[in-house]
């Protein structure tokens, strides 16, 4: 995947995000409109990516509209927990359609979303994540967006109606925050992209960036919450501090994930499964120690099972 290029200086508007409403502040309001909140059945959210009921409209027309179909109360105040096998993305980094079709047929029901990336998207992937999306699986469209306001506005409206879960944008703020207005009431998701778990130190150096990992995530990271988007992608060894920067509302998604004694490939900031739970992560992408392994039905159930765990602790 391409690096992230050095961030802008421009800083965010701070301007309030609307669809952003925490079950707290829902809980508080009051009028008939504000008596229900949407949750995707197959896939629930945590309180920070539940929406309000004034953007169901939006989404009934949408190919992703049958996860939105059930309604929960504001009188169930009990913290939401997303099933451990909810939490693990598949990473569909694979030659053909075709082979991410066998290997989704493979996986089951053992695995509920999925991540379609630049490798796929270029090989035809796209009617495969709607389709995907149709058949009740989530689907995360890793493109990592970067581009011009206008441009980078129109790729999101285009890929809002495909009924997409998750969208990547690169942290730069005028590329999110083009990204957050052109998504409106839609139901994708944006991620904002830190730094990519490929890159360490001397990486950044060698692109021209100055100071530490962990500084560009940190200032990506309140960027990307003062744009208003839904969800942090960063290694899980900064999710921790990701998340005392975000707060509650704001997800944070980790790729980089390797079993214990699984080859850590080309990523070189990684994390086990049940390490990157425990710093805080809400999701976590896994691609080759599934995807390449002898049965990857067996090996994304013992991941699921180490999440499981992991939330339990």
């Amino acid at each position: 995947m391409l690096a992230s290029p050095p961030a802008s200086a421009e800083k965010a508007d701070g301007a309030p995000n609307p669809r952003n409403i925490s079950r707290a502040a829902v809980a508080h309001q009051s009028g008939a409109a504000l008596r229900s909140i949407i949750e995707p059945p197959s896939h629930p959210f945590p309180p920070r990516l539940l929406l309000p009921p004034t953007a169901r409209q939006n989404f009934s027309q949408s190919p992703g509209s049958r996860s939105l179909d059930r309604v929960r109360s504001i009188r169930d105040k009990a913290p939401m927990t997303i099933p451990a096998r909810d939490r693990l993305i598949v990473a569909l980094d694979v030659r053909s359609v075709g082979e991410a079709e066998a290997l989704v047929a493979r996986l089951g029901d053992s695995v509920t979303f999925y991540k379609i990336g630049l490798q796929l998207i270029f090989a035809g992937g796209l009617p495969l994540a709607e389709r995907l999306g149709r058949s009740g699986k989530q689907v995360f469209l890793d493109a990592k967006l970067l581009d011009i306001d206008n441009t980078v506005g129109g790729a999101v409206q285009s890929i809002a109606a495909m009924g997409m879960t998750f969208l990547t944008v690169h942290a730069y703020p005028k590329a999110m925050r083009a990204a957050v207005t052109a998504r409106g009431h839609a139901r994708l998701r944006l991620l904002a992209v830190t730094v990519l778990t490929s890159m360490d130190g001397s990486d950044l150096t060698a692109a021209g960036y100055g100071g530490s990992v962990g500084d560009l995530v940190a200032r990506r990271a309140a960027e990307a919450r003062e744009a208003g988007m839904d969800g942090i992608v960063a290694a899980p060894s900064e999710a921790a501090a990701v998340r005392a920067i975000v707060g509650p509302d704001i997800a944070i998604v980790t790729p980089g994930i390797r079993p214990a004694g699984a080859d850590a490939g080309d990523q070189k900031r990684i994390a086990t499964p049940a390490a990157a739970i425990q710093a805080g992560a809400d999701y976590l992408v896994v691609g080759r120690p599934i995807t390449s392994a002898a049965d990857p039905k067996s090996a994304a159930d013992a991941i699921v099972a180490e999440i499981s765990l992991a939330s339990s602790n």
